[in-house]
């Protein structure tokens, strides 16, 4: 009983409450330690016992979410987890809280099928994991300040205008999971208008991405969105993929592009960064640049090990700056990493083996 992850759920629904511990206590390693209506009560039982993990709603009465959230990270750090349903406010305070301090967003479980209730339960389950193993770190707001950007009409006629090679341009892929929210902002926000294009796989629930995305092309130089079946790929682009759905890397000619499909989960994951990288190894090769960065768990080791093999660049986040070192310690335990940077080294790294620097 003493090595469980002793978890706090705090919700005002008295069923989602039921529902989290019904699917945190079906794992043997986990346990709920207790459960709160509002921050409150949460406040007095963290004061008697402190969780290994905190699960979150941000929106309920007498204290909201990111106001107890702001409270916790001064006096008394722990884990947080944002359980939240999706709606466009739900979606901006989700956000508001990762910013301020939280590891991780999932969607409250809905009733529904019994393959949507198993998968609910393997998310919510590894977030708690992951969430457990990671450093709690200060809050650190995104910018929102807008950042300029090529106007469509300048993107096309450059790529118009590009002689066509015999071989593709180079594309950089990213695979990231729990504190990758704050670590993307920081790669994309370090890349050029002109950066090669990047195919990202973020850990993160459906519709969370599109607003993501949204987030980060307001504060990027180059245009991020959540990627959608068929979207060509070219400088200056990123696209993320959409949550629940695999993202995998396809070519056509010279050109790249994205495809986006449903599937099993690959890894415990969907999207799975696994896929991406397979793909980009059989699509793109020695032209493909890997990186993987913070999360827990092994999904992207064994794909990056197929980058490294097809002749592309790998690079592991380092364990000082990553949130949780799982998925980069996967990938360096298989020998499928070329270098093994700390995360603002890596943006420069990426942009040289792209070729985009002098």
């Amino acid at each position: 009983m003493g090595n469980k992850i002793r978890v706090l759920v705090v919700d005002d629904s008295a069923v989602m409450r039921q529902t989290l511990q019904k699917i945190i206590s079906s794992d043997p390693g986990l346990e709920v330690m207790a459960t709160a209506s509002d921050p409150i009560i949460a406040a007095d039982k963290i004061r008697r016992e402190l969780p290994d993990v905190i699960m979150l709603d941000v929106e309920m009465p007498h204290m909201d979410g990111i106001t107890f959230l702001g409270k916790l990270m001064e006096q008394c750090p722990v884990p947080v987890i944002i359980c939240s349903a999706f709606t466009d406010a739900g979606s901006e305070l989700a956000f508001r809280a990762l910013e301020n301090g939280a590891v991780d967003i999932i969607t409250k479980p809905r009733v529904g099928a019994r393959q949507f209730l198993e998968e609910a339960r393997v998310r919510i389950c590894d977030a708690i994991r992951a969430a457990a193993a990671a450093r709690v770190r200060r809050p650190c707001p995104i910018s929102r300040l807008a950042v300029p950007k090529l106007t469509a009409d300048v993107m096309l006629g450059r790529v118009a205008s590009r002689p066509v090679v015999a071989t593709a341009d180079k594309v950089v892929v990213v695979g990231a999971s729990t504190g990758g929210t704050e670590a993307l902002s920081e790669f994309l926000c370090a890349m050029p208008g002109d950066a090669p294009g990047i195919v990202i796989v973020q850990h993160m629930p459906e519709h969370f991405t599109r607003a993501f995305a949204a987030r980060l092309n307001d504060i990027c130089r180059v245009s991020v969105k959540e990627a959608e079946n068929g979207d060509a790929l070219s400088r200056g682009i990123a696209f993320i993929a959409p949550g629940n759905l695999h993202l995998l890397l396809k070519r056509r000619g010279d050109r790249y592009h994205v495809e986006v499909k449903d599937g099993p989960l690959v890894s415990r994951h969907r999207p799975s960064v696994d896929v991406l990288f397979r793909s980009a190894a059989q699509s793109a090769g020695s032209n493909a640049v890997g990186v993987i960065m913070t999360g827990m768990g092994d999904d992207g080791a064994r794909g990056m090990l197929e980058l490294k093999e097809a002749g592309a660049c790998t690079i592991a986040q380092d364990e000082q700056s990553c949130v949780v070192f799982g998925m980069p310690k996967k990938a360096i335990e298989l020998n499928a990493v070329h270098r093994v940077l700390p995360l603002e080294a890596i943006p420069a790294f990426v942009l040289r083996e792209a070729g985009s620097v002098p």
